[in-house]
């Protein structure tokens, strides 16, 4: 299926999460060029769970999805007539994790933006889960907003390194939504070794970044800081500098590195009171460091 227009998916559940995350798409859509398609997932499992109180189950389903749409609708009229951009409507049933990443897909969409308020609550909790499996599953970036306004623009966007393989399509990627929206690009890495062959090779790969971005026209600055949590220190120096932007690589599908864990990006997803955009890295039997040129 070709799609000719670009395209960004955003989950509303009509909770308030979503609805910020549908407001912090706006520009990136302007800048993008992009549609906004809202998608609104009749959880499967939620909808069998009831059907008994009912006696007719497709008038039923119906109901439902002929409200949905309407709720749609009206977030889409809300929304175009704040942000004059283009707003597409839908409504499908299955588990919401594989829905999304499936019309994601189906729409060749360029961004997955969701809502998701941590794990402080069960409802969070299962907020959070379907989020982190949309992160798991999805081949587009996915934009993660927690349940706060986060002010418009893309102004610095801070890039964490780690050792792994996969650094050259995030920082491709970071450069591209950079150039979006004219963004400076802060490099970090978390040093929280001693290892001296460790420590050079971080920093050769700092080299490397730089000046690939640079090459691409891109502002950017570099920074080592030392710490014993990285995601702990990659959150700190976000709210230090004040940043728009966190771009991370997930790896629940590859070997886990041990300097940039699964673990660490959920911790990052889950506490960070700015949006991060996560990028899956694409399987390779290439087991090679990358070498950015």
């Amino acid at each position: 299926m070709s799609i000719e227009k670009r395209n960004i998916i955003v989950p509303i559940d009509f909770s308030e999460q979503s609805k910020i995350a549908l407001s912090q798409t706006y520009n990136l859509a302007k800048m993008a060029k992009a549609d906004i398609t809202l998608l609104h997932v009749i959880d499967e499992a939620l909808f069998e769970s009831i059907l008994h109180l009912f006696k007719n189950n497709e008038e039923h389903e119906n109901m439902i999805r002929k409200e949905a749409l309407e709720k749609l609708e009206t977030l889409a009229l809300e929304a175009r007539s704040k942000s004059g951009l283009v707003f597409n409507c839908r409504v499908e049933k299955g588990k919401i994790y594989e829905t999304v990443t499936e019309i994601a897909e189906e729409l060749e969409a360029m961004f997955i933006v969701m809502g998701t308020a941590g794990e402080s609550s069960i409802k969070k909790k299962f907020i959070g889960s379907n989020a982190v499996r949309v992160i798991g599953d999805a081949h587009c970036p996915v934009i993660t907003i927690k349940g706060q306004q986060h002010r418009s623009g893309c102004d610095i966007i801070l890039l964490p390194l780690d050792l792994s393989k996969e650094t050259k399509e995030k920082v491709v990627k970071c450069v591209e939504i950079a150039k979006f929206f004219q963004s400076v690009i802060k490099v970090i890495t978390i040093v929280t070794t001693s290892d001296e062959f460790l420590i050079n090779k971080m920093e050769r790969q700092m080299d490397q970044v730089l000046n690939f971005i640079k090459d691409h026209t891109v502002e950017c600055t570099g920074e080592f800081i030392k710490g014993n949590d990285i995601s702990d220190g990659v959150l700190a120096h976000a709210q230090e500098i004040n940043a728009d932007l966190i771009i991370i690589m997930t790896q629940q599908e590859l070997e886990w590195t041990e300097y940039f864990i699964g673990t660490e990006s959920q911790q990052i997803i889950n506490n960070s009171e700015i949006p991060v955009c996560s990028i899956r890295p694409i399987k390779r039997k290439d087991t090679t460091e990358y070498v950015l040129s």
